[in-house]
């Protein structure tokens, strides 16, 4: 049989960062396809089926305006190559467009060239593909697969009771721990969140912030505003592998305050660890809602407020919940072989429109 040949950016190198790709890909490898990681040289000297791209606006993340312009004019080279060699492109949809939308304009002409170029494209949610139809309109003319973002469990240690973790970060057991857990970028409105919990009158209440700023302007401004609150604890670093089961387990309550969410690895990497969830009503957060169940993730509307942390925190220590988050549908191994199937499905379409591949783990 011939090898199904795959090149991916990314596809393993962010697996301490962000374990997505990592996990889909190595689930996906076998004797009947072989996935490599992005490179430009492997690009131009190889041939392969498709090119899978997950992020193609992350020049546009980048403050420099130099950088920015180099990286967005280099990727538009090599789409033309791709295509030229034959390489079908496909492209999932994590976001709609950048988070630190430093160039706006020069965004919204990267997105009208880049359609053009695409042969399919898969979506992590119903409502992630509803939006990106309404947002990018040629797509319709494409197939677009909806394929969900899988669990973390059995990605990271999770030995660890919470009376332990507690007890290492120095929190009391007694404590109603909030927790903020991941990467820290503006648009996730850490600050905002301090902020609004030091408006918190309860005095059990505590706010764990766990995670690296990627910004140094940003790590100060979270820093000065938690100073002035005792019951802020945080962990401003990078944090390991081992470590992520420390800040969760901790946790009474994961908060998500994002400015602009469609989907959310950080809301599944909590539900993985068995953490109840705060999320804003955006994007797919209501279709997440219902795939693992009300008593797991708990939505709001408009601004945050100390009611409706408070709210929350009280929700999910008294609401009746089973001891493990319904997960087992989001398996690696289900997902790997579904995007292999979109693969196929995407080079072999020949005419235009949009076909969908029914979530077998939705039902």
């Amino acid at each position: 049989m011939e090898q199904f040949r795959i090149i991916a950016w990314p596809a393993f190198r962010d697996r301490s960062s962000n374990p997505y790709n990592w996990l889909l890909y190595s689930h996906m490898e076998d004797e009947a396809v072989q996935v490599e990681e992005f490179s430009v040289s492997r690009l131009l000297c190889k041939q392969y089926i498709a090119w899978h791209i997950h992020w193609p606006d992350a020049p546009f993340g980048k403050p420099q305006r130099g950088r920015m312009l180099l990286d967005a004019a280099g990727l538009i080279c090599l789409l033309c190559i791709a295509k030229m060699k034959g390489i079908k492109i496909v492209w999932t949809v994590h976001n709609l467009r950048a988070h630190e939308r430093f160039y706006p304009l020069l965004e919204h002409w990267f997105w009208i060239i880049f359609m053009r170029f695409l042969d399919g494209y898969i979506s992590l949610s119903e409502t992630g593909q509803r939006l990106a139809l309404e947002h990018f309109p040629k797509l319709r003319r494409i197939p677009g697969l909806v394929i969900p973002h899988g669990h973390y469990r059995d990605v990271y240690p999770a030995h660890m009771t919470q009376e332990e973790a507690r007890c290492q970060l120095g929190i009391s057991p007694k404590a109603r721990v909030i927790a903020f857990i991941g990467y820290i970028r503006p648009y996730k409105n850490v600050p905002k969140l301090v902020r609004v919990f030091r408006n918190m009158v309860d005095p059990e209440a505590v706010l764990l912030i766990a995670g690296k700023p990627g910004l140094p302007e940003l790590a100060l401004e979270i820093e000065t505003i938690a100073s002035e609150d005792q019951r802020v604890k945080l962990f401003l670093n990078l944090i390991p592998e081992d470590d992520m089961q420390l800040y969760l387990q901790t946790a009474n309550l994961v908060v998500l305050p994002y400015e602009d969410i469609l989907n959310s690895g950080g809301a599944l990497l909590a539900l993985s660890f068995d953490r109840p969830v705060l999320v804003p009503r955006k994007g797919s957060m209501r279709e997440l809602q219902a795939f693992v169940g009300e008593e797991w993730v708990k939505t709001y509307i408009g601004e945050l407020t100390p009611e409706i942390i408070q709210d929350a925190l009280e929700w999910s220590l008294s609401s009746t919940r089973p001891k493990r988050v319904p997960l087992d549908k989001l398996d690696w191994g289900n997902l790997a072989n579904m995007t292999l199937a979109a693969y196929k499905e995407i080079c072999q379409h020949k005419g235009l429109g949009k076909i969908s591949l029914k979530r077998e783990v939705a039902d």
